[in-house]
């Protein structure tokens, strides 16, 4: 079976990026601490939008904020801000800018005090994906709702109950590839 013939999650259509993202990427496990806060913050860059949006603009983002470099985002300051607010290869949203340098500063304030960003989250899940039923196509659900709340009292930004899940999705915290999908059983 060739690759554009392989049964895929129904979302995903017949865009080559988007194939290739939901075939390399989403669902798979990821134990990165700096791609699991990137991930987050480009989940609320998604917010209002769809994520083919914010997947074509991936590089611009990374190549905007640092390679998603914590540490780097986190010295971010007013200049800065308007210097995103100015590029087109991004989502020019104030807000999701500052909550992007807000999260890198938490992020960096985490790791200092010797709390790994991976450890924490994977820690929800008990350090093992869940695995959808195949069929149900969730928005939220009340283990979304409690990261939301823990990451809120943290001070992160643009991390409600269904942004949280959308990204619980994508790094693999929870296999929710459908049933008849190629991936589903390989992650």
């Amino acid at each position: 079976m060739s690759g554009d013939a392989l049964p895929r999650c129904t979302w995903v259509g017949a865009d080559s990026l988007y194939r290739a993202y939901h075939d390399d990427e989403w669902g798979v496990p990821e134990r990165d601490s700096r791609m699991l806060w990137e991930t987050l913050m480009l989940e609320g860059f998604q917010a209002g939008l769809s994520w083919i949006t914010i997947l074509r603009k991936r590089e611009g983002f990374r190549a905007a904020f640092a390679g998603f470099d914590p540490d780097r985002v986190a010295a971010f300051g007013a200049a800065d801000v308007e210097r995103l607010m100015a590029d087109p290869g991004i989502v020019r949203a104030r807000a999701k800018i500052e909550a992007t340098i807000r999260g890198a500063r938490i992020f960096c304030e985490m790791r200092d005090r010797g709390e790994d960003f991976a450890d924490y989250v994977w820690s929800f899940v008990d350090d093992q994906p869940i695995r959808g039923d195949g069929v149900t196509v969730h928005a939220q659900t009340p283990l979304s709702a409690e990261i939301s709340r823990e990451l809120k009292k943290r001070g992160f930004k643009f991390v409600g109950p269904t942004i949280v899940y959308a990204w619980m999705q994508a790094v693999g915290m929870v296999n929710d590839h459908a049933a008849h999908c190629f991936r589903r059983d390989a992650l």
